[in-house]
């Protein structure tokens, strides 16, 4: 059963993409190009620094007793997560921002649906993140603390609140009410905690191959952060704001990790 502290902590990532989706009340319809590629930036400089402080050392660190073989774990889930968005990425029909080319099978569904589609498809891997960090607490792993899990959290939610926004603006600038900009950019963010919840719940099946299932996650990410976030923080006029923000993200990232685990 899960506790009071591990609930919040899944609801946390959630927080922070609602709290950005507010953002639609307080300013313009659309959000200028500069910030929007150091938002883009930063949320990639946090699940790069995630993906390794957070999944791929604790991975390596459980399989440390396989000797020259402690690798293998890392590697089979790594690239698992990287077909697996893959796969994902081929068939969910989507479109990305400052683009007209849609992704995925084809459809007919409106722009707006397909770039909540996106966004649903960026945020699977953070909420299988955070689940399976808290299921590797919850099964009483050494590597994984309470304090480590929710310093992932909290890094997710705070690269999730520039997020929200970049969802719920576009969406008004659409010609949506802000209310509703609001409310579906929140929603945008749901898929998390869910993802998180069935991570946890399936904790009896996931402990024997927790390594796998970490590095998994990982590859989630790092699979999102080079095909979706680089791409669009580049976009345009050369521009140095993208990449000194992931700068900055992997940082916070890093020292959130470390200053709390």
């Amino acid at each position: 059963m899960m506790s009071s502290d591990i609930l919040y902590g899944i609801l946390i990532p959630f927080l922070g993409t609602t709290l950005g989706s507010g953002c639609v009340f307080l300013v313009r319809k659309t959000m200028n190009q500069t910030i929007q590629r150091a938002c883009l930036g930063f949320a990639g400089g946090v699940m790069v620094a995630a993906s390794v402080w957070s999944l791929l050392i604790p991975a390596l660190e459980q399989s440390a007793h396989l000797g020259k073989w402690s690798i293998i774990p890392a590697t089979v889930g790594f690239w698992l997560g990287i077909l697996f968005l893959l796969l994902l990425d081929k068939m969910i029909p989507h479109i990305h921002l400052n683009t007209d080319e849609t992704e995925g099978i084809k459809t007919k569904l409106p722009r707006t649906t397909m770039l909540l589609l996106a966004v649903t498809l960026h945020n699977i891997p953070e909420g299988m993140a955070v689940g399976v960090v808290y299921a590797g607490y919850l099964a009483g792993d050494m590597q994984i603390s309470l304090a480590g899990a929710l310093a992932l959290s909290v890094g997710i939610a705070i690269q999730n609140f520039p997020e929200g926004a970049i969802i719920s603006m576009p969406l008004h600038s659409e010609g949506w009410k802000k209310s509703k900009a609001f409310i579906y950019g929140s929603l945008s963010g749901i898929v998390e905690p869910i993802a998180a919840i069935i991570t946890i719940l399936a904790a009896g099946l996931i402990v024997p191959v927790l390594p796998y299932c970490l590095s998994f996650a990982a590859g989630a990410m790092l699979y999102v952060v080079v095909e979706e976030l680089i791409p669009e923080m580049s976009q345009g006029e050369h521009s140095n704001v993208g990449t000194l923000f992931f700068a900055i993200g992997f940082n916070l990232m890093m020292i959130l990790d470390v200053a709390l685990s």
